[in-house]
């Protein structure tokens, strides 16, 4: 069964979130520099345009890098820099096909730490330390995917009852909360310079 997720706030997407790994993935990857609903819908866009139910990492890592660029610049845009993007999710899907046969699910399903788990995050293209830790706080909050120490593997993301990431967002009310959180440590972080 899979979870019921509200990152795109929109069904469909988010429907598409919940029962594919890979666009979440796709949708973490495109979570920056844009409002979060428009990341996370934007695994959901992609899947309609390329005329397909899922995300397919074989069929995205071969498709012809301008095509999917243009895929991706369509109006309306898919990101913010749709060029760029493009270029980043179809990195991200030939490593899951060069290292996981293009499975998502297998760089979580056989691994015995959220250490193990962090380190295998960091490693995809596109995910630094933080995107990592937010991923990760996500798969354990929202997708039960726990190993052991996933919680202090996924730092502050990980703690339970925090509004800090898309890790905590179940519906309007939490993104209202995650959204004046980082509005609170971007204005702290103003006030420190």
């Amino acid at each position: 069964m899979s979870p019921t997720i509200h990152l795109a706030m929109q069904p469909e997407a988010d429907e598409l979130l919940g029962r594919s790994p890979l666009a979440a993935l796709v949708g973490m990857l495109l979570d920056q520099q844009v409002p979060m609903e428009w990341a996370f819908s934007g695994p959901y866009t992609i899947a309609q345009r390329l005329g397909a139910d899922d995300l397919d990492a074989h069929a995205i890592a071969a498709h012809d890098p301008e095509a999917f660029a243009a895929l991706l610049s369509e109006k309306p845009a898919v990101h913010r820099y749709p060029g760029s993007m493009a270029k980043r999710i179809q990195q991200l899907c030939q490593y899951l096909v060069d290292e996981y046969d293009g499975e998502a699910t297998a760089l979580w399903r056989d691994v015995a730490t959220g250490k193990e788990l962090l380190a295998r995050l960091n490693a995809l293209p596109g995910f630094g330390k933080q995107k990592s830790q937010i991923f990760l706080a996500l798969l354990g909050k929202q997708f039960g995917v726990t190993p052991k120490g996933w919680r202090e593997a996924a730092g502050a993301y990980g703690e339970q009852g925090s509004y800090r990431s898309a890790a905590d967002i179940t519906g309007p009310e939490s993104l209202a909360k995650v959204r004046a959180h980082k509005q609170e440590v971007k204005r702290a972080a103003k006030a420190a310079k």
